[in-house]
C-alpha cells in the first residue's frame, strides 16, 4: 500500500503595507475578492516592522471578538493554519520554542521559504531573515509585478513567500508613474535618512512647518485607493502564475491616517484607524 505523503498547499502571504481598510473596500477589488470575503480586521501593531514581526511567529490581524479570552482566541487562529498549509495537527505548541513561522516551515513541513519586501526597514540585515531560503529587499519599493518574475515553485517541496507591497504606502505610487510626479511633503521622505539633519549639539532644532491642509490629504487618499485598483490587476497575474495547491492571505500591516483628528501617516499614533486593516484569504483550485 502506498505511503504517499499528503500534498501541502504552497502559502503566501501578501502585506500591502499601510492600506487601511476603507481605501481597500473603496477600491472595490473584483480579482481579490475571489480568495473569500473581505474582512475588517486589527493590526498588533501601528508600524511596519514590528507589525511584519507580528505577521511572522503567526499572528495575522485580529478580530477583536468580546467575552474571549486571549487564550482561547490564539488557540482558535493558529489552527486556522491547518488549511493554510494543508495540514491537520498543527497546533500552537507546534512552533514553540522558536515561534517563528518561516522556521517552522522550513525545519518541520520541508517548506522553502522565500521574502520579497518593499520597504528598507524590513531589508534582509534585520532580525526578521530568520529561516529563509532566500530574503530580498527589491530595487524599486512600488513594483509588485517584478516580485512576481522572482516566485519559482517547486514540483517537491511546497513553497511559503512573505510578500511585502509598496504601492499602498506614501507615497501611494505605482511604477510607471515618473518621480518627480510623485507628491512631495516635507518631513515624509527618507525619514529614516533625514533623521539627523535638524540635530545640533544633541537637540532638536524646531522647524515652523505647516500641517498638509484637505486638499493633499485627500489627494494622497485616493491615490491610495487607486494603488489597491492596480495592485488587483497584479493579483490577477499573480493567480495565474502559482500552482493550484496555494492558498493566499492578503492583509495590511497597518492603517494611515489622512487627516482623522489632526494625524497624517502611522507609527506614533494612537488612533482606530492606523489599526484597521483589510484581510482576505483563500485557496485556489
Amino acid at each position: 500500500m502506498s505511503t504517499r505523503r499528503p500534498v501541502r498547499n504552497n502559502y503566501i502571504l501578501i502585506v500591502f503595507d499601510s492600506c487601511r481598510y476603507d481605501s481597500f473596500v473603496r477600491a472595490r477589488p473584483q480579482v481579490i475578492k475571489k480568495l473569500g470575503p473581505v474582512e475588517r480586521r486589527w493590526s498588533y501593531a501601528s508600524w511596519t516592522s514590528p507589525s511584519h514581526f507580528n505577521l511572522l511567529i503567526g499572528l495575522l490581524p485580529h478580530k477583536s471578538p468580546r467575552h474571549v479570552y486571549a487564550s482561547e482566541y490564539y488557540k482558535t487562529e493558529f489552527l486556522k493554519f491547518n488549511e493554510r498549509l494543508g495540514v491537520d495537527d498543527l497546533k500552537f505548541a507546534s512552533l514553540v520554542p522558536r515561534l517563528y513561522l518561516p522556521l517552522f516551515l522550513k525545519e518541520s513541513l520541508g517548506y522553502r521559504t522565500h521574502a520579497r519586501v518593499s520597504l528598507p526597514v524590513l531589508n534582509p540585515k534585520t532580525i526578521l531573515n530568520q529561516g529563509f531560503d532566500s530574503y530580498k529587499l527589491m530595487e524599486n519599493h512600488n513594483d509588485m509585478r517584478a516580485m512576481l518574475r522572482e516566485m519559482p515553485f517547486s514540483e517537491e517541496h511546497p513553497s511559503f513567500y512573505l510578500l511585502n507591497i509598496g504601492e499602498t504606502h506614501y507615497p501611494y505610487a505605482l511604477p510607471d508613474e515618473p518621480p518627480e510626479e510623485w507628491p512631495r511633503i516635507s518631513g515624509v521622505h527618507g525619514v529614516f535618512k533625514h533623521l539627523d539633519d535638524h540635530v545640533v549639539g544633541g537637540k532638536l532644532v524646531k522647524r515652523k512647518e505647516k500641517f498638509f491642509d484637505n486638499d493633499q490629504l485627500e489627494k494622497l487618499r485616493k491615490r491610495q485607493i487607486r494603488a489597491v485598483r492596480y495592485l488587483d490587476g497584479v493579483v490577477e497575474e499573480l493567480f495565474d502564475l502559482v500552482p493550484k495547491n496555494t492558498y493566499i492571505t492578503i492583509t495590511a500591516d497597518h492603517g494611515e491616517l489622512f487627516g482623522e483628528d489632526g494625524y497624517f501617516g502611522h507609527g506614533p499614533i494612537q488612533h482606530p484607524k492606523v489599526w484597521e486593516v483589510p484581510f482576505v484569504e483563500g485557496k485556489l483550485r
